[in-house]
């Protein structure tokens, strides 16, 4: 018979050791349909270190999980907040998903974990629904969520969240629920946050894994290949042969054991059973084959995910700073290195070289689009980028300073809406002397009738965008600026046919870039310029 001492050691270790606890107490169901003790996989096993890393480094637990399908998270974060739950005092539990019947699922989870919890381990029920668990002595509780609703934990404080499926979250709510969440949970010790979800194009969800992997938010990612999973195989058929692709993720990840024949043969059949691009987003190898696009994609995703993994870093940041007035009063701009400036330079002027910039022009507010400007040199390479949120018609004067810098470069703004006031200013105020005109065949080249800048409509939008895509793919131009490089990736045809950003995204990059790729003279042999007054010494 356990001494008291020995008791109190094993109830220690259910406390502190989940993968001990689960074994012992806790019930899943199988994929065979069976029921049995809840004995961790290997993926399952990998996260169980990391959460337990970060939370002896932080004394709290805040993960972000990208995954393939039905690789066992879900059970792992359900159960280890049962755990957590059903041994604590004066805790709270959410779990939020993506629609009702993964709600129902989820929280039918927590009554199996419950109802087949041992006896000496199960916490006494105060009540319970089909939206939450309450346990009386230890006031402690499990609520479930559908994501979308009003009120979402509005006057609850957060011990323990499990946000499911969040890249599937309704777009329309999915930032403010989240916002509200993550407002009602405290930054305190012995705290644990999970969001786990399947890739589904560029939302909310890529958002915060990008600042996961950067650092920037206090969620560290965890990412799982589909081929962690030991169920994912199929027996080799007779004859088989590797296909270039099979070979190349044989070469890749077979040296470490990761991959062999039989989960090639089963990547084969869903493949040809869902399609190769719906297989990359649900299983994938690494964290950019996942995220492709929910819409019909412009821009090649595998070209641009291998333009982001080459793209350099610039060479140097530059800024426009004012040095006075001009003889009509107005300020009198030049540009300047600068460690904080926002002119993303990847190649150096050069005095001979003839260039082109292509503008798109944004509102003007801080919570607004971007007015964005690309340098192109005569072989279509992109030398520089610059990113503001200023005035439409100061903007006309930061492009005349960028432009002169650049030997006097061919200018050529979107002139839509806000852009109309740049190109007036840029052409008439300042008289730049180097401004794209769209002068169309009969018409008389009068300075006051003259059209200025690239008009985008219905028409020349799917042109343009049609020629840089062409560009892009034959090698013809030279995209560096990982910021447009991102952009591409979530520039798709949407439901109703049109070539735009996702939901929530940006395309001032891509369209101002798609303006210098079409108003490009093509090759030219470079002239020298000399400096002026209005370009510093570099």
């Amino acid at each position: 018979m356990a001494t008291t001492q020995e008791k109190a050691a094993l109830r220690k270790r259910l406390f502190e050791d989940f993968t001990f606890y689960s074994k012992h107490a806790l019930r899943v169901r199988t994929k065979l349909g069976e029921v049995k003790p809840f004995t961790l996989n290997a993926v399952q096993r990998r996260f169980n270190v990391d959460v337990e890393d970060q939370r002896k480094r932080t004394g709290k637990v805040r993960k972000i999980i990208l995954k393939g399908r039905q690789q066992g998270f879900s059970t792992y974060v359900s159960g280890r907040n049962y755990a957590r739950l059903s041994q604590r005092k004066a805790r709270k539990g959410l779990v939020v998903a993506h629609k009702a019947d993964s709600t129902r699922s989820l929280f039918d989870m927590y009554q199996r974990y419950h109802t087949l919890c041992p006896e000496l381990l199960k916490p006494e029920t105060k009540f319970s629904s089909r939206k939450e668990l309450v346990f009386q002595l230890l006031d402690t509780g499990i609520m479930v969520a559908t994501a979308g609703g009003d009120g979402i934990a509005r006057g609850e404080t957060i011990t323990d969240a499990h946000l499911s499926e969040l890249a599937f979250w309704p777009p329309d709510s999915a930032e403010e629920n989240f916002n509200a969440l993550i407002q009602a949970i405290p930054n305190t010790p012995d705290t644990e946050v999970y969001i786990e979800s399947t890739a589904n194009g560029f939302n909310l969800f890529k958002t915060l894994w990008d600042a996961a992997v950067a650092g920037e938010i206090d969620f560290e990612p965890f990412f799982a290949a589909w081929f962690e999973s030991a169920e994912y195989r199929a027996p080799v058929a007779e004859g088989f042969e590797r296909t270039m692709e099979e070979q190349d993720l044989l070469d890749t990840y077979g040296h470490a054991g990761l991959v062999d024949d039989e989960q090639l043969m089963w990547r084969r059949q869903m493949v040809n059973a869902v399609g190769r691009d719906k297989f990359r987003q649900e299983y994938p190898c690494c964290p950019d084959e996942a995220f492709i696009a929910s819409g019909r994609p412009v821009f090649n995703p595998d070209l641009v995910v291998d333009l982001i993994a080459k793209a350099p870093e610039p060479i140097y940041l530059m800024d426009v700073e004012e040095c006075g007035l001009d003889h009509k009063d107005n300020p009198v701009l030049r540009l300047e290195k600068s460690p904080v400036g926002r002119l993303k330079v990847f190649r150096p002027r050069d005095k001979k070289e003839q260039y082109t910039i292509g503008a798109d022009v944004g509102v003007g507010t801080r919570d607004g689009d971007w007015s964005v400007a690309h340098v192109l040199d005569s072989e279509k390479r992109q030398v520089a980028v610059f990113r503001c949120q200023d005035e439409p018609d100061y903007f006309a004067d930061l492009l005349a300073c960028i432009g002169r810098y650049f030997n006097d470069a061919l200018i050529g703004p979107e002139r839509n809406n806000h852009g109309l006031v740049t190109c007036l200013r840029l052409y008439k105020n300042l008289e730049y002397p180097n401004v794209y005109l769209d002068i169309r065949e009969g018409q008389i080249e009068d300075r006051d009738t003259l059209i200025v800048g690239h008009y985008t409509d219905v028409s020349t939008r799917p042109l343009i965008i049609d020629r840089l895509r062409g560009a892009l793919r034959d090698g013809d131009i030279f995209v560096n600026d990982t910021t447009t490089l991102k952009e591409m990736q979530t520039f798709v045809v949407n439901a109703a046919g049109k070539m735009a950003a996702e939901a929530k995204c940006h395309d001032d990059c891509v369209m101002s870039l798609a303006i210098a790729n079409h108003i490009h003279p093509g090759r030219t042999v470079p002239v020298e310029t000399p400096d002026d007054y209005y370009v510093s010494a570099i």
